[in-house]
């Protein structure tokens, strides 16, 4: 009997070391299987970035929208300007200032080619005087953003303009 229990028990051992050994090569496969399982293929990754950065064809759509809206809201401007400041073909400069509360001219819309040509259609139905001055319009357009205020280099020029038109139109806002 005893020789019999000894027996099972060396076979109990072998055997439980045999199944660690099994379990723990297992472990190993499944854990790298798993892992191989886990990996994004490319177009999932690329399929993660669009949704995390946007579908490109939307946000082109709002950046559209977007330039639109500035463009109707500048457009929408223009009749409050007090000069418009033309290169006749190419550019438009719609520029504002009040003494009173402005420390420099600013500059309220800007274009070129087609949205020039609204710009100026626009002054006319307004009585917005327009000046043509190519090398002023030209340094407008290319310096300054809308809503900013003329740079000092370019005050002299913009001064000079303005008291043209205030004199032309009788203010003395200069």
């Amino acid at each position: 009997m005893s020789t019999v229990g000894d027996l099972i028990w060396s076979i109990t051992i072998k055997v439980a070391v045999v199944l660690a050994t099994i379990a723990a090569a297992d472990y190993v496969f499944q854990k790298i299987q798993f892992e191989k399982m886990m990996r994004m293929s490319r177009e999932d990754m690329r399929q993660e970035v669009k949704q995390q950065d946007g579908d490109p064809l939307i946000k082109q759509r709002i950046r559209q929208k977007q330039r639109e809206f500035a463009k109707k809201r500048m457009m929408h401007d223009v009749p409050k300007a007090d000069v418009v400041i033309t290169n006749p073909p190419h550019f438009a400069v719609a520029l504002k200032y009040d003494a009173k509360t402005m420390s420099a001219p600013k500059v309220v819309a800007k274009g070129q080619d087609e949205v020039a040509q609204q710009i100026k259609r626009i002054s006319q139905e307004s009585s917005v005087p327009m000046v043509e001055n190519v090398p002023l319009a030209r340094a407008l357009y290319q310096e300054v953003k809308i809503g900013k205020d003329v740079p000092p280099k370019l005050f002299r020029a913009v001064a000079e303009v303005l008291a043209f038109v205030y004199r032309m139109h009788g203010r003395r806002d200069l």
